[in-house]
């Protein structure tokens, strides 16, 4: 029996021995691995395959965006998540914006190739005026449409809105930025606000199919990029219409978290513009019913086409489930709930490191119609810390200060990211005096929390694109306004300074670039605030 172990162990020996040499000398030269990479998509799920090892590996996929650029010292790219698998495939996370992949291989003693050369998301274009929606479903011979299907694409990064064009056959020419001109054209609307749309094909029942193709469109209904390659919907007028809304998940951001005050969004129905949404602690007793659930916890009933705001935190960890309804103007449902939806509130530490209160540029959203929930317009996206979101939209400087005990003192944050006043400015019955006033009284609680205030300067806002995306006036003092709340806030030991990066070349307003709405910086936006509060990552305790 001794022998026997005994020749177990050098069999062992040799084994961890030849393992070592074979990962440190590069014997096979695995060193030189190609990952030979490619994709496989269905109903919205990206599958990245590569070309396996000869040799067991474990696989490290980290999911990489492209910085701005625009900050001193910040990397080329910004490391949104990293998975690990055994397999040779991987099931990447959803994004809504462009991409890259990265694999690198790993044996017993560290890693033994990679990683890969990037390996770009193949949903988005490498130039952004060749940018084209992708689309998700697609509608067969052997599974065909009802004459309402949902149409369902990838979105495009700053969209506002979408024109879908219906045509009778292929176009004549593929992508390019105008309808089609030939007799083939049926009909088009851009008055589409998320990347879906019931399309009613009622008018077109004698035909076989149809065709379609989407594209993106800025605030001015001016193209981004071009329309997507036209597809084919082949057409079955027996098939039931669907009659609940769409959860609309498709592009959710990696570890997809909703921020204190959560948003719901979805794709509406036909012409449908009452929803209600009901949110629950536990799977509905019924899916799919027409019945309010008995256990439901919260419920709001809205005229909005697509989005609901929650007004109360949900800052108690455990599993949340929502659902939405169309219902008609005294309440009544109009077919039944939509599937449930599912989100986790991650129980905490006694403390956090750090939390982000503000207004609605800390909450999210931009682009006009991107909400919260759209968390590519989020910047604790793209921050290299974990950092809860704290932000509600609407807030002036005096509602954040109101709701501070409320919001703040349960994380009790070692260090609490503050941008508030930007909704003052535009007031013009706020000074910059109750500006500051309030921003000294957030102060006063941190320091008598044991929270580090870290200021954020406000940022400049750009009047007449507010006035054109919100139909509402800005105080013409705003300037001023600003010069004095920021000549404050640098004033503070702990602060960092937002405002130069996000002038125009005039110097005077928020650069539209960055900023379509004139108030909530787009994505490209969203990753500057980033990025610059990275570079300062000193300030945190």
């Amino acid at each position: 029996m001794k022998k026997f172990l005994l020749f177990i162990c050098v069999i062992l020996f040799f084994s961890v021995i030849s393992l070592f040499v074979a990962e440190k000398t590069d014997v096979f030269g695995l060193s030189d691995w190609d990952t030979q990479a490619s994709f496989d998509e269905r109903d919205g799920k990206l599958t990245l395959h590569w070309k396996r090892l000869p040799y067991p590996c474990l696989y490290k996929v980290e999911t990489l965006s492209q910085t701005t650029g625009l900050v001193p010292g910040s990397p080329e790219q910004h490391l949104l998540t990293s998975s690990y698998t055994l397999s040779d495939s991987f099931s990447v996370p959803g994004t809504a914006i462009p991409v890259s992949y990265r694999v690198t291989a790993y044996g017993i003693f560290g890693r033994i190739a990679g990683p890969s050369k990037p390996i770009a998301n193949p949903d988005f274009a490498e130039k952004p005026a060749e940018a084209a929606p992708v689309s998700i479903y697609h509608y067969t011979e052997e599974d065909p449409a009802s004459l309402m299907p949902f149409l369902v694409w990838h979105t495009i990064p700053g969209a506002v809105c979408y024109e879908v064009e219906l045509l009778a056959a292929s176009p004549e020419k593929e992508g390019g930025t105008e309808l089609d001109p030939s007799a083939n054209h049926l009909e088009n609307t851009h008055e589409i606000y998320t990347n879906g749309w019931q399309a009613d094909l009622r008018p077109y029942r004698g035909r076989k199919s149809v065709w379609y193709r989407v594209r993106a469109l800025d605030l001015h209904l001016q193209p981004i990029g071009v329309f997507s390659k036209a597809e084919e919907i082949c057409i079955d007028p027996a098939r039931q219409a669907p009659n609940r809304p769409m959860l609309n998940n498709f592009d959710q951001m990696p570890d997809f978290q909703q921020p204190l005050y959560p948003v719901y969004h979805w794709i509406p129905l036909h012409n449908i513009e009452h929803y209600e949404v009901e949110l629950l602690t536990e799977k509905p007793a019924e899916e799919h019913g027409t019945k309010p659930d008995p256990k439901r916890v919260w419920y709001k009933t809205v005229q909005s086409a697509m989005v609901c705001y929650d007004e109360y935190p949900r800052p108690y960890a455990g599993d949340y489930y929502w659902r939405v309804r169309a219902v008609d103007k005294k309440g009544k449902p109009i077919g039944t709930w939509s599937d449930t939806e599912h989100f986790v509130v991650a129980s905490h530490a006694k403390r956090v490191r750090a939390a982000a209160l503000g207004d609605s540029i800390t909450h999210g959203g931009g682009a006009v119609s991107n909400a919260p929930s759209a968390l590519e317009y989020s910047y604790t996206t793209y921050l290299d810390f974990p950092c809860i979101n704290l932000g509600r939209s609407g807030d002036t400087s005096h509602t954040t200060l109101l709701r501070f005990d409320q919001d703040v003192l349960p994380f009790q944050p070692e260090n609490l990211l503050i941008l508030t006043g930007s909704n003052s400015l535009r007031a013009d019955n706020i000074t910059a005096e109750s500006i500051i006033h309030d921003l000294q009284e957030i102060e006063k609680k941190c320091e008598a929390n044991d929270i580090r205030p870290i200021f954020l300067t406000l940022m400049p806002i750009h009047p007449d694109n507010i006035r054109y995306a919100f139909h509402t006036d800005t105080d013409p003092m705003w300037p001023e306004k600003l010069k004095k709340v920021n000549a404050w806030i640098k004033e503070q030991k702990y602060h960092i300074d937002l405002e130069p990066f996000f002038y125009d070349t005039t110097g005077t307003v928020m650069e539209p670039a960055i900023c379509s709405d004139g108030l909530h910086p787009d994505i490209r936006g969203k990753m500057l605030m980033a990025e610059i509060i990275n570079a300062h990552q000193d300030l945190l305790k």
